[in-house]
């Protein structure tokens, strides 16, 4: 089948549905893995650690089964040639103009063909970042706020299978909550 030129064809990861299963110990492993591998990668940015953040860094929590990792580096400026550095790792740079994020750079890690890990690069001032671990350690120390969330996981995830911006902006008023409340 033809495509017209105004239509974009997608990598099958960039599109893949929204899923969210059961908590799997070994994320903690995968994790400890990829900054592992980030760590020398990320240094000569002023880089000085990689956090694991999300729902995978939360034992007993259903997630995507997508890593989520954070790190502060002293300049967003210097994408392209992160960008160049990673690429042999599998890591896929997603482009501001459709992450509209402007705090981060973001990039996907993709092995066969499905996502395996995001990472997130800040300012080591941002606040986004620290709400990321604040969160992340209130859903470990909470269950009630860790089963409820999991709970709207797993109906939003059902609701907005094929989108995954809408599940991501659907969960934002339960993270603001719970970061005003604890």
């Amino acid at each position: 089948m033809h495509t017209p030129p105004h239509e974009t064809r997608w990598p099958v990861w960039a599109t893949e549905p929204v899923v969210v299963v059961d908590h799997d110990p070994h994320w903690a492993v995968q994790a400890m893995e990829e900054i592992r591998a980030l760590q020398p990668l990320l240094r000569p940015f002023g880089n000085s650690g990689i956090w694991h953040v999300g729902s995978t860094a939360v034992k007993g929590l259903r997630a995507k089964p997508v890593l989520d990792l954070v790190a502060p580096i002293e300049s967003l400026e210097r994408t392209a040639v992160i960008t160049r550095m990673l690429a042999p790792y599998h890591w896929h740079y997603v482009p501001y103009e459709l992450d509209q994020r402007p705090w981060r750079r973001f990039f996907i890690k993709v092995e066969q063909n499905k996502r395996i890990a995001h990472l997130h690069l800040v300012l080591p001032e941002e606040r986004r970042w620290h709400e990321q671990l604040r969160f992340r350690d209130i859903l470990q120390d909470n269950v009630y706020v860790r089963q409820a969330y999991a709970e709207l996981k797993t109906m939003l995830a059902e609701e907005y299978r094929h989108d995954r911006d809408a599940y991501t902006a659907a969960k934002s008023d339960f993270i603001r909550r719970t970061l005003k409340d604890y």
